[in-house]
C-alpha cells in the first residue's frame, strides 16, 4: 500500500481520537480535538499532493480519500448538531449534497465519464474546514463568540448548497437519459 493510502486510513483512524476526546470531554477537549481535526486534514492535503507528483494515484484513493474527509467532516458536524451549535437541518442539506454528488459520479462512471472536483466543491471543502476549526476554537468562548458559529454554520451551509447545486447544473445531461 502507497503512502497516499495509508494517509487516507491514517485519517480515517483519527476520527475516533478526535471523537472521544470530544465524547469524554477531557480536559481542554476542544484544543485536542482541533489538533487532531488539523492533523488529519493536513493528510488529506498531502496524500492528494503526494499520490499526483509521484503518479501514485489508485482506486483505492479516488474512493476512501474522499469518503474520510465525509467521515471526519460529518462527525465534527454531528457534535456540533448534538451540542446544540449547528441546526440539524443545515447538516441535513451537508448529507444530501454529499450523498447526491457522489450517486452523480457513480452514473457518470457507468457512462464512461468522470467528474472531477470542481472549483466550488473545493472551496466548499476548504471553508468547511476552516469553519468547523473555528468552532472547535470558539468552544470555550462560548457566549462571546455565539456570533462566530452562526457565521460558519451558514458559510458552511451556503457553500454545499452552491457547489451541490453547480455540480448538478454541470453535469445534467448525465441525468437527461435516465
Amino acid at each position: 500500500m502507497n503512502l497516499p493510502n495509508k494517509l487516507t486510513i491514517l485519517r480515517m483512524v483519527m476520527i475516533l481520537p478526535f471523537l472521544l476526546v470530544l465524547y469524554l470531554d477531557v480536559p481542554h477537549a476542544a484544543y485536542w480535538a482541533l489538533a487532531i481535526f488539523i492533523l488529519a486534514s493536513l493528510t488529506d492535503m498531502a496524500d492528494g499532493k503526494i499520490a499526483r507528483k509521484y503518479n501514485l494515484i489508485t482506486d483505492f484513493g479516488k474512493f476512501m480519500d474522499p469518503l474520510a474527509d465525509k467521515m471526519l467532516v460529518t462527525a465534527a458536524m454531528v457534535w456540533f448538531v448534538e451540542q446544540g451549535r449547528m441546526a440539524g437541518w443545515m447538516l441535513l442539506i451537508v448529507l444530501v449534497r454529499e450523498f447526491g454528488v457522489s450517486g452523480l459520479r457513480m452514473v457518470a462512471s457507468d457512462k464512461g465519464r468522470v467528474i472531477a472536483a470542481g472549483w466550488s466543491g473545493k472551496v466548499k471543502t476548504a471553508a468547511t474546514m476552516v469553519c468547523l476549526c473555528l468552532m472547535l476554537l470558539s468552544s470555550y468562548s462560548l457566549r462571546e463568540l455565539a456570533w462566530l458559529d452562526t457565521v460558519c454554520v451558514w458559510v458552511i451551509t451556503l457553500t454545499t448548497l452552491y457547489s451541490g447545486a453547480e455540480y448538478f447544473l454541470k453535469n445534467r445531461d448525465i441525468l437527461s437519459d435516465m
